[in-house]
């Protein structure tokens, strides 16, 4: 089960799913987006909001319901829909509670469905989009630094309180992607991520790779390894070299 799966990082993942031999189920706010890549996958579109309660829950039966057509169950769930709000402190109240709800809550209310058979099975995947920002922050999106952050700590949660009973977690933090969501970041995003931005398809390919190593953290940019061990092991030198970079975007007119 793929959410968010219409385009971008999560139409990739699906496909790459979907070559591997799992049936998938493509979810996506779009109905058309959702069919034409279940199309592709020959999977099962299941087109709805993937964060709100009755949303998910909705989600959720449909689901299970296309895939006892074919003798099977929810074994990978990817919580991919996202959403990135710009803004500081002063980000308009409705961005922080949709960037809350996308990308958190929607991973917890997910989880509590899913839980109770997972764990009656004894296995499970649950997939988080997290993006490097869950590890780093990213400048000019205030809401979407602080919410990937909190995807991340649920992530972790997942993992550290359930592997015993079989569950698998996954945490996906790759930094530019060229995708939609790229675009709408702005100046910022062309001058921070798309330098080294990937395809979704290599996204998916690392994600695959993760998965058959059972790695927690699956990192698309390798040298997130790095400045995630900068920012644990010298923080006050990593928040000068980040204030370095604002003040390099706040110079150049991107902030």
């Amino acid at each position: 089960m793929v959410t968010g799966a219409g385009r971008g990082i999560g139409a990739a993942v699906a496909r790459a799913f979907a070559a591997a031999g799992a049936h998938v189920v493509v979810n996506d706010l779009d109905a058309g987006a959702a069919r034409a890549v279940a199309a592709d996958c020959a999977g099962t579109a299941v087109p709805g909001d993937a964060a709100s309660a009755e949303g998910l829950a909705a989600l959720v039966g449909a689901a299970r319901t296309a895939l006892a057509e074919h003798g099977a169950e929810i074994d990978v769930w990817c919580a991919n829909a996202g959403v990135a709000p710009t803004g500081g402190a002063d980000a308009p109240p409705a961005a922080w509670a949709a960037a809350w709800e996308v990308n958190v809550l929607a991973h917890v209310r997910a989880a509590e469905l899913l839980l109770p058979r997972w764990l009656e099975r004894g296995t499970g995947r649950f997939v988080a989009t997290v993006s490097a920002a869950g590890l780093l922050t990213m400048l000019g999106s205030a809401p979407y630094a602080v919410s990937k952050h909190g995807a991340l700590a649920f992530a972790e949660w997942l993992a550290a309180t359930y592997r015993h009973r079989g569950l698998r977690v996954h945490a996906l933090c790759p930094q530019g992607v060229r995708t939609a969501m790229l675009d709408g970041t702005g100046p910022v995003g062309a001058a921070l991520l798309a330098p080294t931005a990937l395809d979704a398809d290599d996204v998916a390919e690392a994600l695959l790779d993760g998965l058959a190593a059972d790695r927690f953290l699956v990192l698309p940019h390798p040298e997130v390894a790095e400045y995630t061990a900068v920012r644990a092991g010298d923080p006050d030198r990593w928040l000068a070299g980040m204030n370095r970079l604002q003040q390099g975007l706040e110079r150049r007119g991107a902030l």
